[in-house]
């Protein structure tokens, strides 16, 4: 039988009815898709694949387990090596890692490799009936900061070697950026606590409203006897632009209004925490957070949505996946354009106008591509003369984040980089003994399963530095 040149089509649901429901958009593979997508895996002897998965999991082998309709069997493969598996199947850059190393995309469609990674996790999760077993302790403890991508697989991989596991999480909710920063649509809140659960099965204890630096240093950890700390507190510290107008009731950075609406419900009819609803809401970046903020904003009711980038849709640097639910779904791109200013209201002669200090407008200016800066992307430079104004009543900046300094400003001898994010080495270590870092903390903000290699290495890292002290 001759091989599928393309990749089996995923589900979802229609953009007219997605763009006003926080339902998952994608609906997933059925089985009878399942397995004909994993006929088109050639099983290579040398499996590209792998080489593009931070986390390694083995590609070939779940997939021939899909092939022969063993699906638990396929699950199990992917947990040897992955803590979260529905998580990833959903939200990993598939088509940038093990889906660009796959052999069948040289002449066709690659393999839908995430889509078969998502279809056995979501199988495991609906028919499990069995708690994944707590190992036997070796009588080590660690402490892991942050519950997000890179603290749960860390954790994750420690507990199964049977060390005793703590998590520290400053919000109310396990799950970090997977809780606060994606929205329902794309992840659902259901599939990131049933991870969290697992890990729990395992033994990891999970413990909420801790912030790290503040309720409890580093130093105090230690002394608490943990033998070693892995810190993954993500990069929360949300950036702007430093233009007049930031400062008006409207504007969000992308961090706040998504963790409003995604972790604190603020879509609800009466929601403990106020969010901006209607209007035209103009999004500025151009990234995954941006695509989430804009289709979250036109689910909350907006009238008008805009992407507003300052360079070229061959730039734009979200999925094309989600770029393309976003078009779909009737979010406007206004690319090779700028802010420079938000405008507001001011009517100094009525105090109580509640317009007042409201956004009404953002100043924009149109750019074009110059000489390609040092990372080999085109510079935007600004056109004289060609700005123009774009009404809107909210603004969210969707720029990039940080890592928040409270952990470095309160760990001494903890060495940082000019951007903030804590130094380590190939291990995972940091410039203090015992003391390891990865994912956000470290690079910045960058994808959930960077994060996830990044917390496997350092439990790696951590496992063979206590058992040598041992």
């Amino acid at each position: 039988m001759a091989l599928e040149q393309k990749k089996h089509e995923m589900p979802v649901q229609a953009p007219e009815v997605r763009a006003h429901n926080f339902s998952e958009v994608a609906l997933g593979y059925d089985e009878e898709t399942a397995v004909s997508e994993a006929m088109r895996c050639l099983n290579c002897k040398n499996q590209p694949c792998v080489s593009g998965c931070p986390v390694g999991i083995h590609i070939p082998e779940f997939i021939t387990k899909i092939k022969e309709r063993d699906y638990e069997g396929a699950y199990q493969v992917i947990s040897e090596t992955s803590s979260l598996p529905a998580v990833c199947g959903r939200v990993c850059p598939q088509e940038s890692q093990c889906e660009s190393k796959c052999t069948m995309g040289i002449k066709f469609e690659p393999v839908g490799i995430g889509r078969l990674e998502r279809f056995a996790a979501d199988y495991h999760n609906a028919n499990a009936k069995e708690k994944a077993k707590k190992p036997a302790s070796n009588g080590h403890k660690v402490a892991v900061v942050g519950s997000g991508p890179s603290g749960l697989t860390c954790a994750g991989a420690l507990a199964k070697k049977g060390y005793s596991v703590t998590v520290y999480e400053a919000l109310h909710t396990a799950g970090g950026v997977l809780v606060y920063g994606i929205p329902e649509f794309r992840l659902p809140k259901a599939i990131v606590a049933k991870e969290v659960e697992t890990l729990k099965e395992l033994g990891v204890d999970i413990e909420t409203n801790v912030v790290i630096g503040k309720t409890l240093t580093v130093d105090e950890l230690f002394d608490m006897g943990y033998e070693a700390v892995f810190i993954g507190s993500g990069a929360g510290l949300p950036s702007f632009m430093n233009i007049p107008g930031e400062s008006l009731k409207g504007v969000y950075s992308a961090n706040e209004y998504l963790t409003r609406s995604n972790l604190m419900k603020a879509y609800e009819a009466n929601p403990v925490t106020p969010i901006s609803k209607g209007g035209k809401v103009a999004v500025v970046g151009g990234g995954n957070v941006a695509m989430d903020a804009a289709r979250t904003a036109l689910r909350l009711g907006a009238e008008k949505v805009y992407i507003v980038y300052r360079r070229s849709m061959d730039e734009l640097p979200a999925r094309k996946e989600e770029v393309e639910h976003a078009m779909e779904e009737g979010i406007e791109f206004h690319l090779l354009n700028n802010p420079v200013e938000i405008l507001g209201y001011n009517n100094p002669d009525d105090r109580r106008d509640p317009k007042n200090g409201c956004v009404r407008g953002m100043r924009v200016i149109k750019m074009e591509l110059g000489e390609p800066d040092e990372r080999g992307r085109r510079r935007p430079v600004p056109i004289e003369g060609s700005e123009f104004e774009l009404e809107v009543n909210t603004v969210i900046m969707a720029i990039g984040t940080t890592p928040n300094p409270l952990i470095k400003n309160t760990t001494e001898g903890l060495e940082i980089n000019r951007r903030g994010g804590i130094i380590v080495n190939e291990d995972g270590l940091t410039s203090r003994t015992g003391v390891y870092a990865g994912g956000d903390a470290v690079t910045g903000a960058a994808t959930v399963i960077s994060a996830m290699g990044a917390g496997r290495l350092a439990a790696k890292s951590i496992d063979e530095y206590l058992t040598n002290k041992n």
